[in-house]
């Protein structure tokens, strides 16, 4: 697998596969190189990474998606190491994400040293559990 800033040339791919983030700000996102793409030994999308901001100053990990036939081979688990190198190199010293309580996810953030801290109740949603983790 290949891990590589997301270009324009990707921008059909995201918006036609990313149902989380509004078209407006994919390009923004990709201008900002907050967008990591998989690409397959073909050169081939098999998924994405793309993070934020938390408190504009810590990196917040939003969403990872690889495509159903390549879950399950440590995919996931390289870009996150992949993304928390980068963060480390730009000089943070923390990185964030979060899931679902419903979603197996968070067992994935935790086997990779994510500690549970904090949680977020909105209306009609499952608990969202804040996990970080010092880099």
């Amino acid at each position: 697998m290949k891990i590589e800033l997301a270009t324009e040339l990707d921008y059909t791919y995201l918006v036609e596969h990313d149902r989380h983030l509004l078209e407006s700000l994919i390009v923004r996102k990709i201008n900002n190189n907050e967008i990591f793409m998989l690409r397959n030994q073909e050169d081939l999308n098999i998924g994405w990474m793309r993070y934020g901001y938390f408190w504009d100053n810590t990196p917040f990990m939003n969403m990872i998606w690889i495509d159903d036939e390549y879950r399950k081979k440590g995919l996931g688990k390289q870009v996150v190491l992949f993304w928390e190198r980068e963060m480390k190199l730009e000089g943070c010293s923390m990185v964030m994400t979060s899931s679902m309580a419903n979603e197996e996810a968070q067992h994935f953030y935790r086997t990779l040293g994510y500690k549970d801290s904090g949680c977020l109740m909105l209306d009609n949603e499952p608990l969202e559990i804040i996990f970080t983790k010092a880099i």
